[in-house]
């Protein structure tokens, strides 16, 4: 049975094991007025991936929950566009990391308003000093584990709007909060699932679009060189709160910027 909490009026219990091993996992739902166009892929990867962790959910109570976290924040955003967070943690019970044999999982529904998008035109990148490390067994998970992600966001200064990541082997993998595209002479990479700490809903939208438009598309690893080369036709971060973002600016060398990437794969809709 889930146990479900809402955040404007219930407190978390202390002995959450989301809260004392960031046991658990965290989906960011962007809701355009009273639809959210991609809801199902952020409930096929939560149940999917609290699978991989053991934390046994129940799609129609998770469905059930979400249509009335729509129906209770929507009325308070209107028609506008905001942001419904579902945290999930296997609950509380168990001394230390190992987990009471009866824990019930546990439901955290957040909301807020759509943070500022970034403008058309393209966005300033830059690459973390923070090196991704990346366990096989967890990756493409949004887990609760994220202080990689925390301490490399710790290091952006405004203009720059996101840091891409390197891990041991120097691939470029992702941004902080973002999967990455890349537009080149022979169509257009990712580097691989396997490769992410989180493989992103949007990540897979926009490799549904590519594919159902016919574009060439391979996932490959990607080194620095790949991203500031001279065949290097556009670069794309993708987020499902943001959408596709084209990068005007890496590591102060301008790239072509288009909206291409867009064109193809864009669900979601700017506000009025």
């Amino acid at each position: 049975m889930l146990k479900l909490y809402w955040a404007d009026d219930d407190c978390q219990p202390p002995a959450d094991r989301g809260l004392a091993y960031g046991d658990g996992l965290f989906e960011t739902v962007r809701v355009n007025g009273d639809s959210a166009p991609l809801l199902v892929y952020h409930l096929d990867r939560l149940v999917r991936d609290a699978g991989r962790l053991g934390i046994s959910l129940s799609r129609p109570e998770l469905e059930s929950a979400v249509a009335g976290a729509m129906q209770r924040y929507g009325a308070i955003h209107g028609g506008s566009h905001w942001v419904l967070k579902l945290v999930v943690t296997r609950g509380s019970g168990g001394r230390g990391y190992r987990p009471a044999a009866d824990v019930s999982p546990h439901l955290y529904l957040f909301h807020s308003v759509l943070p500022p998008l970034p403008p058309e035109t393209g966005v300033m990148v830059d690459f973390s000093r923070v090196p991704l490390t990346v366990n096989p067994l967890l990756s493409g998970i949004k887990s609760l584990n994220r202080l990689e992600q925390v301490m490399a966001a710790r290091e952006m200064k405004d203009p720059t709007f996101e840091l891409l990541m390197t891990n041991a082997a120097g691939h470029v993998v992702e941004g902080t909060r973002t999967n990455l595209f890349l537009h080149g002479p022979d169509g257009w990479i990712t580097p691989p699932a396997a490769s992410l700490a989180v493989s992103g809903v949007m990540r897979r939208k926009v490799i549904e679009c590519l594919h159902a438009a016919g574009e060439p598309f391979r996932e490959c690893e990607l080194q620095v060189e790949d991203l500031l080369g001279r065949e290097c036709q556009g670069l794309y971060l993708t987020n499902s709160v943001l959408g596709v973002v084209p990068v005007r600016n890496l590591a102060g060398l301008d790239l072509p910027v288009g909206n291409r990437l867009a064109t193809i794969c864009d669900p979601h809709k700017r506000p009025d």
